[in-house]
């Protein structure tokens, strides 16, 4: 059987990335149906998409009839570190996997997950960005994605590949990397609820705004894509509700009950480029009905719970 293989009817997906935080929920989404009850195909333990004889291998061993590109160095503080292993993994990666796809004449469908990063710095009177607006990267991480995102449009345009791009702005939900904003807070809650910690929570910048999405319903949105969007298009994926980070601790305080103090700390407040963020997912919307379904609600909860197992 093949790496990581899921039998059902209905061709085969081919998931990079598949341990990831939106990889997981990707494979949740096909166990129970979704992407048109294809077999899904992960990459097999080890895999580096960076090395271009072992994708090659793995495309010639799956056969893919569809192909999710989800694998990336994504922590954007990361890529400052680096900026190297991140154009490495990000852009010459995708690149391998292009190849290999050629080579073993794939004729189906791609979709690449790009980020809402590439936008740079967003001037407050030009939201919601759409796709009309001229991308600005600001990070080598945003520089590897857009310069990705051009290089699968372009074996799109020179190698007939069905390619589709997807920018989604921030998601959020269970299981995401504590690194991340709202379950790093959300840890701190548990901890006061549990009365493992004082109630006190330390913070940085929590006064921005940014357009969080439920990570299930990003997926549901790369599914949408698969069906029923047009080849060669980008679209943004976002919930079109711009929330403030200080609103939504309040509301995970809220359902654990608690009501800490929150205490700025000076060595988190490194100042935001980004104060206020939304996107505009209309274009998705239009040409493939896809909506975000998640109360907000729910998915706070569940980032608790995540939280919660945690300690």
């Amino acid at each position: 059987m093949i790496p990581g293989a899921v039998a059902t009817a209905g061709g085969t997906l081919l998931l990079t990335g598949a341990n990831g935080f939106v990889g997981k929920h990707v494979e949740r989404s096909l166990r129970n149906g979704g992407f048109s009850g294809m077999a899904l195909a992960t990459t097999p333990a080890g895999w580096d998409i960076r090395d271009a004889a072992a994708v090659r291998r793995l495309v010639d061993e799956v056969r893919p009839t569809a192909v999710l590109h989800l694998a990336a160095q994504s922590f954007v503080p990361r890529s400052f570190e680096d900026p190297r292993e991140t154009l490495d993994i990000n852009l010459i990666g995708t690149l391998n996997l292009l190849q290999a796809l050629s080579a073993c004449g794939f004729n189906g469908r791609l979709v690449y997950a790009s980020s809402g990063d590439v936008y740079g710095r967003v001037p407050e009177d030009a939201l919601p960005v759409n796709e009309s607006r001229t991308p600005e990267p600001r990070s080598p991480y945003a520089v590897s994605k857009l310069a990705a995102e051009q290089l699968c449009l372009q074996w799109g345009r020179t190698e007939g590949l069905q390619a589709i791009i997807a920018r989604p702005f921030n998601h959020v939900g269970p299981d995401q990397d504590p690194r991340f904003v709202l379950p790093a807070l959300a840890a701190q809650v548990a901890l006061i609820e549990a009365g493992r910690q004082a109630p006190v929570i330390e913070a940085g910048d929590i006064d921005t705004t940014r357009d969080f999405t439920d990570v299930r319903d990003i997926v549901a949105a790369y599914d949408a894509m698969f069906r029923t969007g047009q080849a060669g298009r980008i679209y943004l994926v976002a919930s079109g509700i711009e929330r403030k980070v200080r609103d939504l601790l309040g509301d995970m305080c809220r359902l654990a009950g608690i009501a800490p103090q929150i205490h700025q700390d000076p060595a988190k407040l490194r100042p935001a480029e980004q104060r206020r963020m939304v996107a505009d997912a209309g274009l998705l919307t239009q040409d493939t009905g896809w909506r975000p379904q998640v109360p907000f609600e729910t998915t706070l909860s569940d980032i608790l719970d995540t939280a919660r197992k945690a300690i």
